[in-house]
């Protein structure tokens, strides 16, 4: 499940994108599959095995279109590897909330931003994140954990502040807030808890199936609940 509108970013054959601190690598695979030339980036080297090893199989099923490319990448957020403009569509989903310097990073995602393009940032949304926080430390406080709860407009003066334009922001995943929100009442790595089990098979049906009444459901509550703030935003041509 995407928490990025690839079609609001434009992201199609020909595209260059950068998947910043791509984790488990889902846009990335979207991406690709969409045509586009796509570099995972990541700090940790096990994830990026684990998406080199699904990239390789979609290349093999024939789920990749002719000219579309994926690449992976270890580096630091501070201090990306590449050339200055040599994206045109850069996403950095659910990772500056990780990074002390969030500022520095998105400075440097806005450097290698070509002219022109477009940017997706998304960070957890402060209502729901909050109550998290508030119920079990636990959830946030480890090392590589959450740092900090944003508001909205933070994140909007971040990315002007490194000379981008916001073009319009969205909620995602609001069926994923109160899962959290179960899991951190009663101690969020007590997985094994039948409620929240139970919610999570919700939740793998609805990222398997999506039907229509989940959909219905997250269209609703997504401006309420929604776990993921998306901002998007784009550099001056």
């Amino acid at each position: 499940m995407l928490t990025v509108d690839l079609d609001r970013m434009g992201i199609g054959p020909g595209s260059t994108v950068l998947d910043m601190g791509c984790g488990g690598g889902r846009h990335a695979f979207a991406a690709l599959r969409r045509g586009a030339r796509v570099v995972a980036l990541d700090a940790d080297g096990g994830e990026l095995k684990q998406v080199q090893g699904t990239m390789v199989a979609m290349v093999e099923a024939g789920e990749v279109p002719a000219g579309a490319d994926g690449s992976q990448v270890q580096g630091d957020a501070l201090a990306l590897p590449f050339a200055d403009g040599a994206f045109d569509r850069i996403i950095a989903s659910e990772v500056l909330e990780h990074i002390l310097d969030d500022a520095g990073a998105i400075a440097e995602l806005a450097r290698v931003l070509a002219p022109g393009g477009r940017m997706a940032v998304t960070v957890p949304a402060r209502f729901p994140e909050r109550i998290n926080w508030l119920l079990d430390d636990e959830y946030h406080d480890f090392p590589g954990g959450h740092i900090r709860i944003y508001r909205q407009g933070e994140v909007e003066e971040r990315l002007a502040a490194a000379g981008l334009r916001v073009r319009g922001s969205q909620h995602a995943h609001a069926l994923h807030s109160p899962y959290w929100w179960i899991r951190c009442a009663g101690g969020v790595n007590r997985f094994e808890r039948l409620v929240a089990k139970r919610y999570h098979d919700l939740l793998v049906w609805q990222i398997m199936k999506n039907p229509p009444v989940l959909q219905w459901a997250d269209r609703v509550l997504n401006p309420l609940i929604g776990k993921s703030l998306i901002v998007y935003a784009e550099k001056p041509a």
